[in-house]
Formats: C-alpha cells, sequence, structure tokens
C-alpha cells in the first residue's frame, strides 16, 4: 500500500475510532426516561451530578442510592431510544439498563397510577400492512404471522442478529433479565405510592406496583379504544408505550441486563372521557421513578 492510500486509509477510520471511545470507566447502571417530564422525576436523588453532550444527548453521571449512575433522556420514540441506548453502551461503562416512565394501560385490571414492571417486551406494530379485497385483508402469500391481524395490520417476527449464533434468530419477545425482575418483586412489597401528585391532580384508586407479564411498544402513541383491546386479547399486554421494546432489544443483542418501570397515565384510549394523560402524566412518571429508586437502593 503507498504512503498516500495508507494515510487516506487511516484518516478514514479515525471519526470511527473517536466514536468508538470509553468517556467513563466507572461501571454503572443506565437509568433512562423519554421525555421532560419523567426526566424531571428520574433526577430526585442524585448526587455528584456531571453532565456531558455526546450526539446531542446529554448524560448525567453521579451516584444514586449509592450506586453509580448514568441518566438520559432518550427522547419519544423507538427509533430514538435505540439509539440513545446504543451511544451509552459504546461511550459509558454499562452494567445494565433501567427505563422508567409513563405508558398506556392495556389491561382492564389495571388503573391510572399503577406501575407495572413487565417480563418480556415485543414490538406490536412491526409487521405488514396488509392488502384488502373484498373487505378482508391478507399478507403476501409467502408471509405468515402467529398473530391475528388488527385490520390491516398484521405483526410478525422479525429477525435479530447477535454474537450469540451464527444464525439470525427470528424473535417477538425480548425477556427482562430475571434477576432484575427478582428485585422489583421484592422491592413492590416494601413500596407504598401516593394517590394524589403535588399540583392536587389525585387518582380514583390506591395505586398498586405490578411485576411480570407483557408490555408492548410501538411508534404510535394509542388513544384508540380498539387497538386498546387487540394489544390485550392478542398480546395479553398489560402497558403499552413507545420505547420500552427497542431498548429491550437493544440490551439483548449487546447482552447487558434490562428492564423497565412503567407507570400509567392514560388508558390508551380506554377511558370514558378524552385522554387522561394531561392530567395525570406527572404522578404516573412520578410513581414509576419512585419504584425505580427503590429499585437502585436495592442493588447495593
Amino acid at each position: 500500500m503507498s504512503r498516500i492510500a495508507l494515510v487516506s486509509t487511516l484518516a478514514a477510520l479515525l471519526p470511527i475510532t473517536a466514536l468508538a471511545q470509553v468517556v467513563d470507566d466507572t461501571p454503572r447502571t443506565a437509568l433512562m426516561s423519554a421525555f421532560p417530564p419523567e426526566w424531571q422525576a428520574l433526577q430526585v436523588g442524585l448526587e455528584n451530578a456531571q453532565s456531558q453532550t455526546l450526539k446531542g444527548i446529554t448524560f448525567v453521571t453521579g451516584e444514586m442510592e449509592g450506586e453509580p449512575v448514568v441518566l438520559f433522556l432518550s427522547g419519544v420514540s423507538m427509533v430514538n431510544a435505540a439509539m440513545s441506548a446504543q451511544i451509552a453502551l459504546d461511550r459509558f461503562t454499562i452494567e445494565r439498563i433501567v427505563f422508567s416512565g409513563i405508558a398506556g394501560g392495556v389491561d382492564p385490571s389495571l388503573n391510572i397510577g399503577d406501575v407495572v414492571v413487565p417480563a418480556q417486551w415485543g414490538k406490536y406494530l412491526e409487521g405488514v400492512m396488509g392488502r384488502e379485497t373484498d373487505g378482508t385483508f391478507a399478507m403476501p402469500p409467502w408471509m405468515s404471522s402467529p398473530f391475528p391481524n388488527f385490520g390491516m395490520i398484521f405483526t410478525r417476527d422479525f429477525g435479530v442478529s447477535t454474537d450469540r449464533s451464527d444464525e439470525v434468530e427470528e424473535r417477538f419477545w425480548f425477556p427482562v433479565d430475571p434477576d432484575l425482575l427478582a428485585i422489583a418483586e421484592t422491592v413492590a412489597g416494601d413500596v407504598t405510592l401516593p394517590d394524589c401528585s403535588a399540583d392536587g391532580a389525585c387518582l380514583s384508586q390506591a395505586p398498586q406496583i405490578v411485576t411480570g407479564g407483557n408490555g408492548v411498544s410501538g411508534a404510535f402513541f394509542v388513544d384508540n379504544a380498539a387497538l386498546r383491546e387487540h394489544a390485550f386479547s392478542t398480546f395479553d399486554a398489560q402497558v403499552l408505550d413507545m420505547e420500552s421494546a427497542a431498548v429491550a432489544h437493544v440490551a439483548y443483542v449487546n447482552e447487558v441486563p434490562f428492564i423497565a418501570f412503567r407507570s400509567l397515565s392514560d388508558l390508551a384510549g380506554g377511558g370514558e372521557g378524552a385522554n387522561e394523560m394531561g392530567t395525570f402524566m406527572s404522578i404516573a412518571a412520578s410513581n414509576s421513578a419512585q419504584v425505580m429508586r427503590a429499585f437502585v437502593a436495592a442493588l447495593n
């Protein structure tokens, strides 16, 4: 290789090398949330905070309940969540990822303010938009789905590449870490959640903490009773959101333990009146963060 070619090759590799550099070698728990109300609740109790910005995302390192942590705001959406989680894994020394935030309630037995910690997450709006013929919808004949469709929407498994195998794995569900879920189950019995927020929004029932079951995520905010019912009957989902399954996917590929705490801010279109999120997102975000902090304390 000529000297000029060698210099050009090295120059091309420099940005990649810079991107891969770890900026903090302290083993930390990554604490994520999606948007500002969740972010404010997430930071309560953080000590020795130091901030730095990478790719436009502010990462705040410090200690919470004696545990070294790095906090960051993913932004709403599956792509934002996946991108920010991968940046954190590439640039920090992450032992586990914990997501805290609000969600839409799907399971009719749950109420606004409840905190749910699912055992697995799936991407329920990823698949095929089927063709309509004589009032019915169908996928192309060479495709299939293990789930019943919702109108034109056919949810499908999809290929996931990891270091676990040379083969691409077809997968829908991404499990949370069983050891982290066991800690969450223990913590659930010790935390009492408030039923009124600081701004005076009160719940109709005392909130509960539910561990296990299923959560689903998709690229749409849902305020539709029919889709809510479909998510419950098809996926046996307790909650739906716009980020958790994407982060679970990233954690699965990177073989890093993951868990998510989600508090119901609304009923995803299942309520009697207008969507409830504007009224209850503050107490929901606070409830989720409170359970998450108790979980972090239990890690020590």
